[in-house]
């Protein structure tokens, strides 16, 4: 598993498909993806979409970074960093930041890399 994260609009897609030469076919979002789609895709975008969808139908969140690297080693997440911003006043976003921010945790553990994307660039921050 390879983890990319950074801050919304900072070039993690675009670092992804460049240095792991990726293709937009490759990607699922986690926007919309059902759960089949993402336990084969190649990569993800927007995992942290995912774990507020999983979030609103009810679900639990915390072990979906196992899950992921159970069933799909090989794939590729890209998510964004929530914590950086204003605490939300909504308490579902609260939740969402957390559950988003915990998930990132467990799915840096379990990668092989963790690369930090910044204004297009990319830093390792975690190597084999």
């Amino acid at each position: 598993m390879i983890l990319i994260t950074g801050g919304a609009f900072q070039g993690k897609k675009a670092y992804a498909m460049e240095h792991f030469h990726l293709r937009e076919q490759d990607m699922v979002n986690g926007a919309d993806c059902g759960e089949t789609d993402l336990l084969q895709a190649k990569a993800v975008t927007d995992f942290q979409e995912y774990v507020r969808r999983v979030l609103k139908e009810g679900g639990d969140a915390s072990t979906l970074a196992e899950t992921l690297y159970t069933e799909n080693p090989d794939i590729l997440v890209i998510t964004n960093e929530l914590g950086s911003g204003v605490i939300p006043a909504d308490p579902f976003d609260r939740q969402w930041r957390e559950a988003s921010g915990r998930a990132a945790c467990d799915l840096a553990k379990y990668a092989a890399e963790v690369h930090r994307v910044v204004c297009g660039i990319g830093t390792v921050i975690k190597h084999g």
